[in-house]
């Protein structure tokens, strides 16, 4: 809503993402993108229509069903990294445990072999100015595993990274897909195209392209 104008962000979509799935969406500037991360993300409820997760209707949830739908079920990752910047890398891994966490997970066991996963022994007690770009982006990506999500959700996870560090990175996220995780990334790079399962393309709030 600009003023009294109402702009939709996006138009007649019509999606689903199936479990095990490797997905690159591809959205142009202005194209509805940030909308379309929250939607899937869980962030906000859609003016129209339905989403449902595993069956459930966000619309018919509440604002604590919802919140705890999304800690638990959706991992994020994003191009900043978004990492707590005086925390170290385990504490920033363990910080979504503190809201949300699944009963059969040890957080701080699990938080340590995510991190040594990554590659990261040696910089568990760093913290993120004490890391590389691509150091952070992985102890990003042991936080967004951290509560075993049903989907891990990408904002141009190698954007801020140089091409060298981008595909070790998109390596991370193949093997995961390839271990049986759901991996949605939103993407301008040709790169993520390239090894996706299914590309859409959304312009102007629409998918042209499914």
């Amino acid at each position: 809503m600009l003023g009294n104008l109402e702009i939709p962000g996006l138009s007649d979509v019509n999606l689903k993402i199936k479990k095990g799935e490797f997905l690159a969406i591809m959205c142009p500037s202005g194209s509805g993108k940030s909308t379309l991360v929250n939607l899937i993300g869980c962030l906000d409820r859609p003016t129209e229509g339905q989403i449902l997760v595993r069956g459930r209707d966000l619309n018919k949830m509440s604002d604590q069903e919802l919140a705890r739908l999304r800690g638990l079920e959706i991992g994020f990752v994003f191009q900043t990294f978004n990492l707590v910047p005086r925390l170290t890398a385990f504490e920033n891994v363990l910080l979504p445990t503190f809201a949300n966490s699944k009963t059969n997970i040890d957080p701080r066991t699990l938080a340590r072999e995510l991190l040594e996963t990554m590659g990261l022994h040696d910089r568990i007690h760093h913290r993120p100015g004490e890391l590389s770009g691509g150091q952070s982006q992985r102890v990003a990506i042991a936080r967004a595993l951290i509560n075993d999500p049903a989907i891990l959700l990408a904002d141009e996870p190698t954007g801020n990274l140089d091409s060298r560090t981008g595909a070790e990175i998109l390596r991370i996220f193949m093997g995961l897909n390839l271990d049986g995780r759901t991996v949605v990334i939103f993407t301008h790079g040709p790169e993520v195209v390239k090894h996706a399962d299914r590309v859409i393309l959304v312009r102007d709030g629409i998918i042209q392209y499914n």
